[in-house]
């Protein structure tokens, strides 16, 4: 199961040039507004030094990460509740994903970050005013603001009283044209990874892992606060039905005893049952 992440703003901001240099995917990119009137979906890997550090000492066959499927949501225009410039099919798409991205225009002439973020608020809170169901509201999704800075910071982003980051996405596209030995030759380094974490945080998810005798170490994504059997689930129904119980380890301790049968014989894998707190970072075998 994967959770999506809608790349949400006014029109040429920079949404799709930012889908473009995390998915590394062609997409449609023009000077007007509605170019991406379906929105291009792509699946995006969490980085995690953690799943790489477990793999080198597994060895195993397959690697696989955990992924957020991020949305590439044409832009919005004032009005949108009222249909303009297409404007409701789009708020429709925005209230599938799980949480946003909102991109805003920091660079440039006449350039009023504050402004825009309001006029996007306006919009979702007109939306919702209209919904009859109160349990998905747009206004109370989960968003990071995104400066799209060009380099050149305007002066009136730093002044904005909310959480953000700031990226030259023109930049960051042509960081993820390189080769990994282009870039570090050119000493470019791309601030994606930031961003790519920021979501999974904002989400309120979690990581654990598993090692399948050696076969595949994968990461899996996980609500916090959720239980083993919970956790048996995301690999397979069976997990939770026919839970008996579980191994955990913490992926630190299973790196320093340098494997899970080492990690045996020195007493760390601990047993559970259904109703343990899955951790951050727990390595997991499931009994059945």
């Amino acid at each position: 199961m994967s959770f999506s992440v809608g790349i949400v703003g006014l029109p040429n901001v920079g949404k799709s040039t930012l889908f473009k240099a995390l998915t590394k995917n062609p997409v449609d990119i023009a000077d007007y507004p509605f170019t991406t009137i379906k929105p291009n979906i792509g699946v995006v890997a969490v980085p995690d030094e953690r799943l790489k550090k477990i793999a080198e000492i597994i060895k195993p066959e397959k690697i696989t990460p955990t992924i957020i499927e991020f949305k590439d949501i044409a832009g919005l225009v004032k009005n949108a509740h009222k249909g303009e410039g297409l404007g409701n099919q789009f708020l429709a798409q925005i209230r599938e994903c799980d949480a946003l991205v909102e991109v805003i225009k920091a660079f440039g002439k006449n350039t009023n970050p504050e402004d825009d973020i309001k006029t996007i608020k306006i919009e979702f809170e007109m939306k919702d005013a209209e919904s009859k169901e109160k349990e998905n509201l747009l206004a109370q999704k989960p968003i990071i603001y995104l400066l799209n800075t060009a380099s050149n910071p305007a002066e009136k982003c730093l002044r904005l009283n909310l959480k953000h980051l700031e990226m030259d996405l023109k930049l960051e596209e042509e960081i993820s044209e390189l080769s990994e030995n282009e870039a570090k030759e050119l000493e470019m380094k791309s601030c994606l990874d930031q961003l790519i974490l920021r979501c999974y945080d904002i989400l309120d998810l979690i990581t654990f892992y598993t090692i399948t005798r050696g076969k595949e170490t994968r990461a899996w994504t996980l609500e916090k606060g959720s239980n083993a059997s919970q956790a048996g689930n995301k690999v397979h129904s069976d997990f939770e039905e026919k839970f008996i119980r579980a191994e955990v380890i913490p992926w630190q301790k299973l790196v320093e005893a340098k494997g899970w049968n080492q990690a045996r014989e020195q007493g760390l894998i601990q047993t559970v049952g259904r109703d343990y707190a899955v951790q951050d970072g727990d390595v997991i075998e499931f009994k059945i």
